[in-house]
């Protein structure tokens, strides 16, 4: 099957292209330019539309239907931070299986204290959903359980390591030196450390640990002087965050403000931002929750191609998914089409058109 898009603007990862034909062919971009001369099955029109990147979310927990609600948002890969075994099992067959549903990357178990977060939120009653035990995973206790548990990680199949450091609970929490211990393990069996933090106090332990990056923006921090500080350690360390400014939103309406503040500073600063959610079985959703995080990344003051590539190109090469994130020849025809002009107006990223994964058209 050969489609080809004619006459479209197309985002690419980085720059805006005025107009192109774009042929997809056994499932990858065949080719990007200005005038195209063959004979393809299917003939889309571009003109007045926007082809750009299948979507990435960088920080989602999925369930049964998730993948597929996500696909028809545009969002062709999920980046998952916490998935129970039986129920990640059965999420990666769906995504390896069929192409109506996003593909899926995940760091399985997180490492958490015995009774620390998120152990709150896994009720039994909620077993049926999840199809999973939820009363009971591995968590770490002291150092002597780190090399058990990241080789356990890996035995699984992660993608990365997850690390919880939030204190602000009152729930049982990991010890500095075990946070230490287990993003050590984590790089030496090759992946890389999210951290889970919200504070600044727990921010600035997960940067002494030496994580790669951070799964939320912080909101604890004023603009001034304090910032400034902690923006420069960040940058030292040379970690990223990932923003869930829509998830802050939900959780914590009125922290949304200082949030948004801390993203935009953290952009200024040059601190890479990738667009995730946080999306969950609650709020926000999957697949329109990135739509409204990218609003929320042009209102914290990054420019629509910036937020544009936060859920694009960015994570793709942050979390080392080559094949994606780009409009290129050679890539997987993960792509996008709307209506409007994004790079322009961020809204109308919600102007779906059409969605390909691998080729795919859904």
């Amino acid at each position: 099957m050969r489609t080809l898009i004619t006459e479209v603007r197309v985002f690419d990862g980085g720059t805006v292209v005025p107009a192109a034909d774009v042929l997809i062919e056994d499932g990858v971009i065949a080719s990007v330019d200005p005038v195209f001369a063959g004979e393809p099955d299917v003939v889309v029109t571009g003109a007045g539309r926007t082809l750009l990147p299948g979507l990435i979310d960088s920080h989602v927990h999925v369930f049964d239907g998730d993948l597929s609600r996500a696909l028809r948002y545009g969002v062709t890969t999920e980046l998952d931070m916490f998935c129970l075994p039986a129920n990640l099992a059965r999420q990666r067959r769906i995504a390896a299986a069929r192409d109506d549903v996003a593909d899926l990357r995940s760091s399985g178990l997180l490492a958490t204290a015995p009774g620390g977060h998120p152990t709150q939120l896994l009720k039994p009653e909620l077993a049926d959903m999840l199809g999973d035990a939820v009363g009971e995973f591995a968590t770490v206790s002291s150092a002597d359980d780190v090399a058990g548990f990241v080789a356990a990680r890996v035995a699984d199949g992660a993608d990365y390591l997850k690390v919880v450091v939030e204190r602000g609970s009152g729930q049982p929490v990991l010890s500095p030196e075990v946070v230490t211990a287990l993003v050590s393990a984590g790089h030496e069996a090759g992946l890389r450390a999210i951290a889970h933090a919200l504070s600044e106090e727990e921010l600035r332990i997960a940067l002494d640990a030496g994580v790669d990056g951070v799964a939320h923006v912080f909101y604890d921090v004023p603009p001034g002087p304090e910032m400034s500080l902690l923006i420069a350690r960040i940058l030292a360390r040379e970690v990223f965050f990932v923003t869930t400014l829509a998830y802050i939103e939900k959780i914590a309406p009125d922290r949304s403000a200082d949030a948004s503040a801390a993203a935009g500073a953290l952009h200024r600063a040059g601190v890479p931002l990738l667009a995730g959610t946080d999306a969950n079985l609650w709020a926000p959703t999957h697949g329109d929750g990135m739509h409204r995080e990218l609003e929320l990344l042009v209102a914290a003051g990054l420019r629509p191609v910036d937020a544009l590539a936060s859920a694009t190109s960015l994570p793709a090469k942050t979390f080392g998914l080559p094949d994606r994130g780009r409009i290129a020849p050679g890539l997987r025809a993960d792509l996008l089409l709307v209506e409007g002009n994004p790079t322009e107006d961020i809204t109308a990223t919600t102007s779906i058109v059409d969605v390909w994964r691998r080729g795919v058209r859904l």
